[in-house]
C-alpha cells in the first residue's frame, strides 16, 4: 500500500549547508535579548563549533548584515566577548495595509524595528481596485524615498488586504466590493509607475488578519503562548489562527474568516450575502450605529465611542456589551473546536476591551467545555499594540532574508 509521504529533496551540498548555517547564526544574533550576542553565545545556541561560528560571523560582517559594538562581560572567568548586533542599514521589508478607511505603510529593518511609518485615512469604499491600489502605491513610494536617507533598501513588499486572498488575488473582499482582483499585479505596476527609474519590487498579497497575527507572534511579547486565535476589529471582523508558532491557513488559504460566522440566521443582511454574521454585530460600523454615533472615518467614531463608554453613556455601553456577548458566543465555538492557548483581540477591540471583555468572558465561561476559560484565566487578552498588518507584512519579507542572507547580500534582487 502506498503511503502519502513528501518526496525527498536533493542531498544538501556544502554551499547549501553553509547558507543554512549563515541563517542560523544571523537569527541567533537577532534573537539574543539585550544585544548580548557573542560568538561564544551563538555557538552554544546553534550547536556549532566556535571556529565555525567565527567563520560565519566574519562572512555576515563582510556582507553588512552584522556589526560589532564593543565588549560584553558575562561575569564569569575568561576574556570578554565582542558584542554582535544585526545591522541597522541594508535589507528591509515593506508592508502596505489597504483597509476600508485607511492605508498604512511600514518599513522594518533586519532587527525587526519599525523605521518608517506613513498612514493616510481614505474612504476606499466604492472606488475601483485600480484607483485604491494606485493611491496606496503613491503612499508607499513616498515612504520608500525616506528609507534611502537611512541607508535601507526594502527588498520586497507585502500587501495586506481585508478579504479572501490566494495566489496574490483577492477572491472576495465584501467590504471593499472586490471580487477576483489581481491585487499583487495591480499594486506592483502602480508602484513601478510611481517610482520611475527605481528597481521594481516583488509584491505578494496576504490577508490582513493573518499578517496582524504574525506581527503579534513576532513582536507582541506573548511569552510561552505559541498557539492563539487572533481577531482584528475594523469595519469588518478578521481572524487568524496560529498553531505551534506557525500560521494555519487551511486547505485553500482562507482559514480565519470568523467575521462571517453566523450568529443569528434571521439577522441583518451582510455584505457577504449571508445573514446575521458576527461583523453585523461586532464590526466597527455596527458598533457605532448601535451607539448612535456617526461614522466619519479616520478613527474619530471609535474614539468617540470609547469616550462615551468611559463617561457611562447608556447606548455606548449597551452597544459594546452586546458586541462582547456576540464575540464571546462565536469565540466559545472556536475555542471548543480548536483549543487555543489564548484569544487575542486587536484592531479597534484593543482599546474597547474594558467593555467587550466582561460579556465575552461570561460567554466563554458558560460555553467552553474544558473549564479553562473562567474569568481571570488571562486567556482572553488584548493585542500588545506592538504589531499590526503593515508591520507583519514587512516582517514577512524579512523572514525570507533571514532564511537566506546570501541571496540578498548584493542589494534588492532584480
Amino acid at each position: 500500500m502506498k503511503r502519502n509521504v513528501t518526496p525527498l529533496g536533493p542531498k544538501a551540498d556544502k554551499d547549501t549547508v553553509r547558507r543554512s548555517n549563515l541563517s542560523l547564526v544571523l537569527r541567533a544574533v537577532r534573537d539574543e535579548p539585550d544585544g548580548g550576542a557573542t560568538r561564544a553565545t551563538v555557538a552554544a545556541r546553534v550547536g556549532l563549533t566556535r571556529a565555525a561560528v567565527s567563520s560565519l560571523v566574519e562572512q555576515l560582517l563582510g556582507i553588512g548584515f552584522l556589526t560589532e559594538s564593543g565588549k560584553t562581560f558575562s561575569g564569569q572567568a575568561g576574556r570578554p566577548g565582542t558584542a554582535l548586533k544585526v545591522a541597522r542599514t541594508g535589507p528591509a521589508g515593506l508592508g502596505v495595509e489597504v483597509n476600508i478607511d485607511y492605508v498604512s505603510v511600514c518599513v522594518v529593518d533586519l532587527a525587526g524595528t519599525g523605521r518608517v511609518r506613513l498612514t493616510e485615512h481614505l474612504d476606499n469604499r466604492g472606488a475601483s481596485p485600480g484607483d485604491v491600489l494606485a493611491r496606496a502605491a503613491g503612499i508607499a513610494a513616498r515612504t520608500l524615498e525616506s528609507t534611502r536617507e537611512q541607508e535601507l533598501f526594502p527588498v520586497a513588499a507585502t500587501l495586506a488586504l481585508p478579504g479572501l486572498v490566494s495566489g496574490g488575488t483577492v477572491r472576495q473582499a465584501p467590504n471593499l466590493g472586490w471580487n477576483a482582483v489581481p491585487a499583487d499585479e495591480l499594486f506592483a505596476a502602480a508602484l513601478a509607475a510611481a517610482r520611475p527609474g527605481r528597481p521594481a519590487l516583488r509584491v505578494r498579497a496576504e490577508n490582513e488578519a493573518n499578517l496582524a497575527a504574525l506581527a503579534e507572534l513576532w513582536f507582541g511579547g506573548l511569552g510561552p503562548v505559541r498557539g492563539f486565535l487572533y481577531l482584528t476589529g475594523e469595519i469588518g471582523v478578521g481572524g487568524a489562527l496560529v498553531v505551534d508558532g506557525e500560521l494555519w491557513r487551511g486547505a485553500h488559504g482562507f482559514a480565519g474568516e470568523i467575521g462571517h460566522v453566523v450568529v443569528d440566521p434571521q439577522g441583518p443582511r451582510c455584505r457577504c450575502g449571508s445573514r446575521g454574521c458576527l461583523e453585523r454585530y461586532a464590526g466597527q460600523t455596527a458598533l457605532l450605529r448601535a451607539a448612535g454615533i456617526e461614522d466619519g472615518g479616520g478613527g474619530a467614531g471609535v474614539a468617540e465611542l470609547e469616550r462615551r463608554a468611559r463617561a457611562g453613556d447608556g447606548p455606548a455601553v449597551a452597544a459594546l456589551t452586546e458586541a462582547g456577548r456576540m464575540l464571546g458566543r462565536v469565540l466559545s465555538g472556536a475555542v471548543n473546536l480548536l483549543d487555543p492557548d489564548a484569544v487575542v483581540l486587536g484592531g479597534i477591540y484593543r482599546g474597547l476591551m474594558p467593555w467587550l471583555a466582561p460579556p465575552a468572558a461570561r460567554e466563554l465561561t458558560d460555553r467552553v467545555v474544558s473549564g479553562l476559560w473562567s474569568p481571570g484565566s488571562g486567556r482572553l487578552r488584548p493585542s500588545s499594540g506592538a504589531g499590526d498588518a503593515a508591520r507583519g507584512g514587512a516582517a514577512l519579507v524579512l523572514a525570507e532574508v533571514l532564511a537566506d542572507p546570501v541571496a540578498y547580500a548584493a542589494g534588492p534582487p532584480r
